[in-house]
């Protein structure tokens, strides 16, 4: 038996935990279809977002999602002065990117009631309701049938 086993482990501290433990925060939710967005907003921050420990042009590495999950901070012209960090999961990426707008403009109007306005003119404080419809018993897909001859 090797006594190494019995050891606690040294936790290596990554880039992620250096910036984000033992800071305040605001918290909200968003949801998209089966996408899941939990997002924390740290104040007296570097402009930097992280989504799902992995910085957010890395996890979504197309610019039209970029765009989606920055939209809020651009329209409160706030990004530089916050930290974000979004953990998010379920749905495709185009559902967790609108599900990731969604939770960060509704933190941003939680931590300045001001913004809300701003946020609402701009229709990011409303969520898409739609999801895939459930498959029926009989049917192929939810509303597809199988061909129907009369003799």
């Amino acid at each position: 038996m090797s006594i190494a086993k019995n050891l606690p482990k040294l936790q290596k501290k990554n880039k992620y935990d250096e910036i984000f433990t033992d800071r305040a925060y605001t918290h909200a939710v968003g949801r998209r279809k089966n996408a899941t967005a939990q997002v924390r907003l740290y104040e007296e921050g570097r402009g930097r977002i992280y989504v799902n420990e992995k910085e957010f042009r890395k996890y979504f590495p197309h610019f039209e999602m970029q765009k989606i999950v920055t939209r809020p901070l651009d329209i409160v012209k706030e990004k530089q002065n916050l930290d974000i960090s979004v953990k998010v999961s379920g749905g495709g990426f185009r559902g967790q990117a609108d599900a990731s707008s969604l939770a960060i403009a509704r933190v941003i109007a939680k931590w300045k009631p001001e913004y809300r306005e701003k946020l609402a003119k701009e229709e990011l404080l409303k969520t898409d309701a739609r999801v895939k419809e459930r498959k029926k018993p009989g049917l192929k897909r939810a509303r597809k049938a199988p061909q129907w001859a009369k003799r």
